[in-house]
């Protein structure tokens, strides 16, 4: 499962970063507030979670500010990357069964295995929104496809 774990990890910042490219060049898009406070909770959301799992506090408060701009918003992205990069790439198998919990979720124990489907699953999901939203404004989202993804497994383009 780790193997796969991993793979999905790589090609989630592989299309994050793609998507991010796609809005910066569309005028309309890399301006609106709103597709950059769901861009922003993506990033949130999974920052939330690779907290959770690396043992860390998270601080919440101030992680939830929205960056006034786009930048802002993708250097989140690209610091996180490289992080989770890291991380991902020493685990273990047998790391995967290790518990966190969250007070968001009161008695509630989750795998880090689960954490790291919530990661890919709920970026995955605001994705698809993002890009309804820049197809809506005229712009052309990117193919974030995962099986068009493995054939060359190409490595995120923050440019």
């Amino acid at each position: 499962m780790l193997a796969t774990l991993r793979e999905l990890v790589e090609h989630k910042w592989f299309a994050n970063a793609a998507l991010l490219k796609a809005v910066r060049q569309h005028d309309q898009s890399s301006q609106d507030r709103d597709l950059r406070k769901l861009l922003h909770h993506i990033i949130l959301s999974n920052r939330f979670w690779f907290s959770l799992s690396l043992g860390r506090p998270f601080a919440r408060e101030e992680e939830s500010k929205v960056p006034d701009s786009l930048d802002g918003v993708a250097a989140l992205y690209r610091e996180t990357c490289g992080q989770e990069h890291d991380w991902i790439s020493r685990i273990q198998e047998s790391d995967l069964s290790r518990t966190v919990e969250t007070h968001f979720l009161p008695g509630r124990i989750f795998s880090l295995e689960q954490a790291l489907m919530q990661i890919l699953m709920h970026s995955h999901g605001h994705r698809a929104q993002c890009a309804a939203r820049l197809r809506i404004s005229g712009g052309v989202p990117p193919s974030m496809d995962y099986i068009l993804w493995l054939k060359d497994r190409p490595t995120p383009d923050w440019s």
